[in-house]
């Protein structure tokens, strides 16, 4: 998985520091937007032919490893 994850990149000069593949000004939050609304890999593929079908591997990796946090109830 951290070969994959090296796709993400978070530079404060690429949009304003948000996750993103590979340096490109495409977001991790877009990409995953798009599949949360139906969009299928070749979909995406077809609206980023700069994208490569590992890059939305690295992006459902990302968005898992970043909800795998514990949730502390207020008490």
């Amino acid at each position: 998985m951290s070969d994959l994850l090296a796709c993400i990149t978070i530079n404060p000069d690429v949009l304003h520091g948000r996750p993103c593949i590979r340096g490109m000004r495409i977001s991790v939050a877009d990409l995953l937007a798009q599949l949360a609304s139906g969009a299928s890999r070749d979909d995406v593929l077809r609206d980023y032919p700069y994208l490569e079908d590992a890059d939305i591997d690295a992006v459902l990796a990302f968005a898992a490893k970043q909800a795998d946090h514990p949730v502390i109830a207020a008490e």
